[in-house]
């Protein structure tokens, strides 16, 4: 118990601050005791549907740290949690009405401040390309993962011994990513279906310019820079992997309520929760000792790209998208138990 307080103290702090700002926000915009303590309460049902729909990325985001530089790790712990918080949960919703509606970013606050509804309108406007975008870079991430000729462990061993098979066949995930791609392109009316592509395309490009960069810093020659600048290369990475993973909670929070503050309020507590959690899996070493961890966590990045190119066609609960990553995550964490006892008995 003292270790979860110790590992939780911060996001603990961050939640009753939150919630008690949440509380002040749902005053200050009813002025009814009914009014605050709606907003409490989806304040509080936002942390919890962030912390349920990024755990995976939790496990996915160390998986990647613990590879890097402890210098680097600390800035993607400290600047990369600012950058979650204040990039994902404030200032992307505020771009995406920026372009979609043609207005400054002033004007765009102004709108959220005084007409939440139609704020909402256009973010909802932006959820086929947001879909498109996010769906395809987390489709890459998870078949890069699974496609790897030097991956040495197998969870569900009939799938990934032929996936790791076919990363000899180069580019074979991008060509797949985009027969899906186009698979959905071709499903949706003409005008939709150009919008869904294009997004697609961009959510590809990100991708492997991401993967290009983080080759290009890993390869400089001299050791120092080397591991400093591939951290760098590995900090951009996690940063678009996590902007990917937070469109869908993003888009989700707009289903509960349109006050703008409110959202970033909730997400960001559950952005903190995240945080810890990634910070406990690489300080404890916790994807060492559950060998099939991360393999529930990539097919988990696998279900939600799915569920995000159909979310195209038609709206998926985000508790469901919760629940089945969850779920994935619980069964790959008895495999590893059950993997360690039998190990332990021979």
């Amino acid at each position: 118990m003292n270790l979860l307080l110790t590992s939780f103290k911060w996001p603990l702090i961050i939640t009753v601050l939150g919630l008690v700002l949440s509380w002040w926000l749902g005053w200050q915009t009813t002025g009814t005791i009914g009014g605050a303590l709606s907003f409490l309460m989806i304040g509080a049902v936002l942390a919890v549907l962030e912390i349920s729909l990024s755990f995976d990325n939790a496990i996915v985001n160390a998986n990647k740290l613990k590879d890097m530089t402890p210098l680097w790790q600390h800035r993607f712990l400290t600047w990369g949690i600012l950058i979650a918080v204040f990039g994902m949960r404030i200032v992307f919703p505020l771009l995406v009405v920026v372009i979609a509606a043609r207005i400054g970013p002033f004007e765009a606050i102004l709108l959220a401040a005084r007409e939440p509804q139609e704020y909402a309108r256009i973010m909802d406007g932006a959820h086929l390309s947001i879909s498109a975008f996010g769906g395809t870079f987390l489709m890459m991430v998870a078949l890069n993962y699974f496609m790897d000729a030097e991956k040495e462990v197998d969870w569900l061993r009939i799938v990934e011994s032929r996936l790791r098979e076919w990363a000899s066949v180069k580019g074979l995930e991008v060509a797949l990513v985009l027969l899906i791609a186009l698979g959905f392109t071709v499903t949706l009316p003409d005008d939709q279906g150009a919008e869904f592509l294009f997004a697609s395309v961009c959510g590809l490009v990100t991708f492997l310019a991401v993967e290009l960069i983080g080759h290009v810093l890993d390869s400089q020659e001299e050791a120092t820079r080397t591991a400093a600048q591939g951290g760098l290369g590995a900090f951009l990475y996690l940063e678009v992997l996590d902007a990917s993973f937070s469109f869908d909670g993003v888009i989700g929070a707009f289903a509960l309520t349109q006050n703008l503050f409110l959202i970033a309020i909730g997400l960001g507590i559950g952005a903190m929760y995240v945080r810890s959690m990634t910070l406990m899996l690489v300080e404890r070493k916790t994807l060492a000792q559950f060998r099939y961890l991360e393999h529930g966590a990539f097919y988990s990045v696998l279900v939600l790209s799915i569920i995000m190119f159909i979310q195209s066609l038609a709206h998926i609960p985000e508790v469901i998208t919760g629940l089945l990553g969850a779920c994935l995550i619980g069964l790959s964490l008895v495999a590893s138990i059950r993997y360690e006892r039998q190990a332990g008995g021979h």
